[in-house]
């Protein structure tokens, strides 16, 4: 998918576009694991909220739920062409750049998104990137 058809995506089509690449065999609870869950509808209920049917768990949760997407007030769209524009430039992007392209209301904001993609870029939980032992070596010239 380009940027052009991610710029044309509204709201649900976004979410459904994030679903397919977080869980391609349908959603798993991301407290669980259970695979097992029920898409909740109606007005009572938050758009895009699935709840897990394991008796033990019964958490209802989002596509964003887990991710560097939970707790944003940013819609999924501008979240997915972030996401497009940082994978995809052989380069980078700046959080300045960024704030542009998605005309975003500040550099914070943009700053924020652009971290977040980078650090789920290296593949490691944020508590596990920021923990361990550090090493030096001091003999560099």
């Amino acid at each position: 998918m380009n940027i052009v058809e991610i710029g044309k995506m509204n709201e649900d089509q976004a979410r459904d576009y994030l679903e397919t690449i977080r869980w391609p065999n349908g959603p798993v609870c991301p407290h669980c694991q259970c695979q097992n869950v029920t898409r909740l509808q109606g007005e009572a209920h938050r758009t895009g909220a699935i709840q897990c049917n394991n008796a033990e768990c019964r958490q209802q949760f989002t596509v964003t739920v887990g991710s560097v997407m939970e707790s944003s007030h940013i819609p999924l769209v501008k979240w997915a062409m972030a996401w497009h524009l940082l994978c995809s430039s052989k380069r980078g992007m700046s959080a300045t750049q960024l704030q542009r392209n998605l005309r975003l209301g500040s550099y914070r904001t943009a700053w924020l998104m652009a971290h977040r993609i980078r650090i789920a870029m290296e593949g490691k939980p944020l508590q596990e990137s920021m923990s361990g032992v550090v090493e030096g070596d001091n003999n560099s010239k």
